[in-house]
């Protein structure tokens, strides 16, 4: 016969095998993570007596509290994780003697998820004054067990929609990079005239970035030309610079004076990036007649015009502060030149010349400059840069985008 102990045992063991049938059963029923945390409260506190429950888990570096129940604020607040919790690897039982700051809880009960601690159950009873075996203490195996296979659950869960958003991302990147490739003007579709050549570069660093160059039919003998960058990366930037291009394309015409355009688009801009964002730009317009060179520097890099016949460099830098800096530019100077033949003209954003080496930014300008300097056609000058940058990509040494056009006066 079997006798009333072993009765007790039987009852208990079934009543644990319940218990890990019903969360099991849980699991199964694809319930959210706020369920989940929900059904291994109620299972501690109203079937294991459990009083004092404190559950904190830690996701990509950050530490987060997931459950908090019969615990005060205060005794949380208390608690430094990696001073009072990093400590412990292995269950523990804390009731003889606990951490001054843990005080109130009788066990920690580590987490771990392929062999790495993820997180900390740290549990109590309710009633300090208790009397016999606690029940924190006698259910501690047990519950080991139900956190261990709720909350590794949970943070399988958390994983896996942490893919599954990034594979959101992943494909919103690429079709905001597909449409952007369509907005900024390849090189193929560019005019074509025969008293000039032109070639670009544009290699945006995440996918779809903040830098724009365009080119535009002004007249039948004049052409518009610009490139530009908005402080920032990533989507932001790229959603100001589509609509900063469709501002441009609309306002640059023949009947528009460089400093009229300037001052209007500072306007635009400001309306645009609520003054959280800012927008560097080289513009100018190019008479094949007259063969000048008419242009506003708005914070850009200065490009470089490389006169053949003087075998000069010059910097453009005549122009006047960055569009969205300030809510009217104060001062605007208009630069002009005349282009004698066979010139040259480079105009750059700082993804191309501001580059880490031995983990500090230096400058790439240098490297331009002799790329430019010389007798040799303007394609076969961007041919050698565009060599340069796909031989350093692989070395990491450039961190933004990358945008260059160039331009050669036959």
């Amino acid at each position: 016969m079997i006798s009333k102990l072993n009765k007790k045992q039987l009852r208990v063991y079934k009543d644990r095998l319940n218990i890990l049938l019903d969360i099991a059963q849980t699991i199964n029923q694809d319930h959210g993570i706020d369920e989940l945390l929900s059904e291994f409260e109620r299972i501690l506190r109203q079937e294991l007596e459990v009083g004092k429950i404190f559950v904190t888990t830690c996701s990509g570096g950050k530490w987060t509290n997931l459950l908090i129940s019969g615990v005060s604020k205060e005794e949380i607040n208390k608690i430094d994780i990696s001073k009072d919790l990093l400590k412990y690897t292995h269950l523990e039982n804390i009731t003889l003697d606990p951490p001054e700051n843990l005080k109130g809880f009788d066990a920690i009960i580590p987490l771990s998820h392929r062999f790495k601690i993820i997180g900390y159950v740290l549990i109590g009873d309710e009633d300090d004054e208790f009397t016999g075996i606690s029940p924190t203490i006698k259910h501690l195996k047990l519950i080991q067990i139900i956190a261990n296979l709720i909350i590794v659950f949970i943070e399988n869960m958390r994983m896996h929609q942490a893919i599954l958003q990034q594979e959101v991302i992943k494909k919103e990147m690429e079709l905001a990079s597909k449409i952007q490739s369509q907005l900024v003007p390849r090189e193929q579709n560019l005019p074509r005239y025969q008293g000039i050549s032109i070639h670009t570069i544009y290699q945006a660093h995440f996918g779809v970035g903040g830098d724009y160059y365009d080119f535009i039919h002004l007249s039948p003998n004049t052409i518009g030309f610009c490139i530009a960058d908005v402080s920032g990366k990533g989507i932001p930037a790229a959603l100001l610079m589509s609509n900063f291009q469709a501002i441009i394309r609309s306002l640059f015409t023949s009947n528009i004076s460089l400093k009229k355009l300037i001052n209007v688009l500072n306007d635009k801009v400001n309306e645009s990036a609520n003054s959280e964002k800012f927008i560097t730009l080289f513009i100018g317009k190019f008479n094949f007649d007259t063969r000048r060179l008419s242009y506003i520097n708005a914070g850009h890099l200065p490009p470089l015009f490389y006169d053949s016949q003087k075998q000069q460099l010059i910097s453009l830098e005549k122009g006047c502060i960055g569009l969205g800096m300030m809510d009217s530019i104060p001062k605007i100077e208009e630069g002009s030149l005349k282009v004698p033949n066979n010139s040259k003209l480079i105009a750059f954003t700082d993804g191309l010349v501001e580059i880490e080496m031995d983990n500090q930014i230096t400058s790439g300008q240098s490297l331009l400059e002799n790329f430019i300097t010389n007798c040799f056609p303007i394609g076969d000058n961007i041919m050698e840069i565009r060599k340069y940058i796909d031989e350093n990509l692989d070395q990491h040494i450039f961190f933004d985008d990358i945008t260059l056009i160039g331009i050669g006066f036959k």
